[in-house]
């Protein structure tokens, strides 16, 4: 049985699993599931604390248990696709069930945000204005994080409102400012992809280290990408997204 977080999303054959960023949502994917659904049975998940109750305490593992719990009715090894927050918890949930993960595809996450604070960040998000339809979202935004948002948010009849506390978005980042990642990272032994944009938010090197950490790492560094890689170069994302799915997934 799927649970109530889990989004079929069609195809057939071997799970690929997408995990959305922080303050994502599951159909924030859906510029990616048409050219994915060729490859396997796509299901994209709505992660704890983003349009459904955040899970207590409010740490990352405790993220993992409800995306296990989530996972549940997904019974065949899959393959786990993450992009920023959802790529922390697709090798975390890698590295707790690795006979569950064929391969993981990490975009524009590291390991170690230590020192780091959230809160000038969480205030920028109490100060965003009202967003009365479309064009207020991308007028603020830009095109590309604009449309990003305008699949997050949920859109209400006084407009355009947060699918989540901001207390809850901020407390998620500040957890990863007083601890690092690596030992999980290096406890995975699925094949890998790391794709870091050029204008990474991640800090500098360490999505290159991850590569070196353990055995069956490729690392892409994307041109002229930020921290959308998915949809500001969509057209080299899949370049190198689907050929490693596709490596990774059972022929139709």
């Amino acid at each position: 049985m799927i649970a109530d977080g889990v989004h079929d999303e069609g195809g057939s054959g071997t799970p690929i699993v997408l995990l959305h960023g922080l303050m994502g949502r599951s159909r924030t994917w859906r510029r990616q599931v048409p050219w994915l659904r060729e490859l396997g049975h796509v299901h994209t998940v709505d992660a704890a604390g983003h349009g459904r109750p955040a899970p207590h305490p409010l740490s990352t593992e405790a993220f993992v248990d409800d995306l296990t719990e989530q996972l549940r009715g997904v019974t065949e090894p899959m393959v786990l696709v993450g992009h920023s927050m959802g790529g922390l918890h697709a090798w975390m949930f890698a590295a707790r069930h690795p006979a569950r993960v064929r391969a993981i595809v990490v975009e524009d996450m590291a390991p170690d945000f230590r020192g780091r604070s959230a809160h000038d960040w969480a205030e920028t998000i109490r100060s965003w204005p009202a967003f009365a339809d479309d064009r207020a979202v991308l007028a603020h935004f830009g095109d590309v994080a604009g449309q990003y948002f305008l699949d997050a948010l949920d859109r209400t009849p006084e407009g355009f409102r947060l699918h989540g506390d901001v207390e809850t978005f901020r407390d998620i980042s500040q957890e990863w400012g007083t601890r690092d990642f690596w030992q999980q990272w290096a406890a995975t032994t699925a094949p890998a992809l790391v794709i870091e944009g050029e204008y990474s938010i991640t800090p500098q090197g360490q999505m290159r280290r991850m590569a070196t950490a353990r055995p069956g790492v490729r690392y892409e560094r994307v041109e002229g990408a930020a921290h959308l890689v998915h949809d500001e170069q969509p057209e080299r994302y899949r370049e190198l997204v689907e050929p490693f799915v596709r490596a990774h997934v059972d022929a139709p």
